[in-house]
């Protein structure tokens, strides 16, 4: 078996880069917490901070946003108070990294986004079989269903 805190990635915090844009992903995840960290690595320009959902700072700082709704998508809130969440994520991402940039013309066209949001959320709800997480036996990492 291979160390993976061997490969883990430092992540810069909203306190490190203030002025970033911030992404908030489900640190319980490993799945989530292995994408952002190749997130990070593709962010050679320091345009994002990081931060789990499960953080107070979260709550501090984005009151606006529940824990059931960070639990279903992923967010990034930029510098100047505009959110992102899910496929927008990305369609964001995709005009300011330029390893996204081959995305744009398809998560850009018009009318698509919410098939977009649809085949996100399919992926997300199903999430964490894709890095399991060893400690969460018991169901209490199952994402919530939505009311």
């Amino acid at each position: 078996m291979h160390d993976v805190a061997a490969k883990s990635v430092a992540l810069p915090s909203p306190v490190d880069r203030p002025s970033a844009d911030v992404v908030i992903y489900d640190g319980e995840c490993k799945f989530c917490t292995a994408s952002v960290e190749r997130l990070a690595r593709f962010d050679r320009r320091g345009l994002l901070a990081f931060i789990s959902l499960h953080e107070p700072l979260v709550a501090e700082r984005w009151p606006e946003l529940s824990h059931d709704d960070m639990m279903q998508y992923v967010y990034l809130c930029t510098a100047d108070g505009q959110k992102y969440r899910g496929a927008e994520v990305f369609q964001y991402l995709s005009t300011r990294m330029p390893q996204f940039y081959l995305l744009a013309p398809v998560l850009h066209f018009p009318g698509l986004m919410p098939l977009w949001q649809m085949f996100y959320r399919a992926f997300a709800k199903r999430r964490y079989r894709f890095g399991r997480i060893e400690s969460c036996t018991d169901g209490s990492c199952k994402i919530p269903a939505r009311r």
